[in-house]
């Protein structure tokens, strides 16, 4: 017969489960006081890394797999959207870009007017005159606005030329550099006055009738001389860059460039520089009559039955 040991049962299970609980507090509290598991804590941390890896690996498999699988559709229409935006941007650039250099051109022409001391109006070039023997363009101004025949054109440097038909609307202008075109001009350095005739080059104006022994040199600026009547003088022209003198030739051949911009210019000026030129707001629409001498009178339109009222009357004739 055989005898059971007295302590072969084990401690309980509440037993256990409050030796745990002890310990784990003790644990804790050593951990949080003194941080005496932290190496423990390390070591176990990168022994069971390959194992959180491997967890995760999964999950991130299927990720990498959604990302490089998109739609090739979408991948498209991003791009396209993408596109369609930067040439938008673009363009929008290109109008500012564009509307700085615009209000660049009118504040110009603002300090020119400003020059001149004349009444001007702005005016835009509308089109470019399609005849190849002619240098001429046309502009938005017209009778409506005052503009009449012979009337001087600018733009923000210096003379362009004459308007030489006027319709209600718009007007032709003769450029200076026009083949039939001849300004009356003088070298601003010592007055020598001359003509200046056009070549039908943008950039030539041509002055035959200098005698080789004329005080011009290359630079010289030409300047309006108020000859002829039709451009007040002082407005700048063109400066001399070639002169050719031959001893057996009676005159020099002279060559200036315009100052204006011909080829360039989309804003332009009209001058009024005669007080009864002025267009008057609220006149009738029709092309001004041609101007009569002046009669000390404001306001004088140059009519025929207007002359008399401002005459004195004939003396008697023996």
């Amino acid at each position: 017969m055989t005898i059971k040991p007295i302590f072969a049962q084990g401690p309980s299970q509440t037993t256990r489960l409050v030796v745990a609980v002890i310990l784990s507090l003790t644990l804790l509290v050593l951990d949080h006081r003194f941080h005496h598991l932290q190496q423990l804590r390390s070591a176990l941390a990168f022994v069971t890394y390959p194992l959180h890896y491997l967890a995760d690996l999964p999950f991130t498999a299927s990720r990498w797999l959604s990302e490089t699988t998109s739609s090739r559709d979408t991948l498209l229409q991003q791009n396209r959207e993408l596109r369609d935006e930067n040439l938008r941007l673009r363009a929008e650039l290109q109008k500012y870009e564009s509307l700085q250099a615009e209000n660049m051109r009118l504040r110009d022409l603002v300090d020119s007017s400003f020059k001149v001391g004349d009444r001007v109006l702005v005016a835009e070039l509308s089109s470019v005159d399609l005849d190849p023997y002619k240098q001429q363009v046309i502009i938005n101004k017209g009778a409506i606005s005052g503009v009449f025949e012979g009337q001087p054109v600018l733009d923000a440097h210096a003379v362009m030329g004459q308007v030489t038909n006027v319709t209600p609307l718009s007007s032709t202008v003769l450029l200076i550099t026009d083949t039939s075109h001849a300004l009356p001009v003088q070298v601003l350095r010592n007055g020598l006055r001359t003509i200046a005739l056009g070549t039908g080059h943008i950039d030539e104006l041509k002055l035959p009738y200098l005698p080789t022994n004329s005080d011009i040199v290359e630079g010289d600026l030409l300047v309006t001389s108020g000859l002829g009547g039709k451009f007040p003088p002082g407005y700048p022209v063109a400066r001399v860059t070639r002169i050719d003198r031959s001893p057996d030739a009676p005159f020099s051949n002279v060559v200036a460039q315009p100052r204006a911009h011909l080829d360039r210019s989309r804003e332009v000026l009209l001058v009024w520089t005669v007080p009864n030129q002025l267009p008057v707001p609220g006149d009738p629409v029709a092309p001004p009559a041609p101007l009569a001498p002046a009669t000390g009178n404001d306001g004088a339109a140059g009519t025929g039955d207007a002359a008399p009222d401002t005459t004195p009357d004939p003396e008697p004739q023996a």
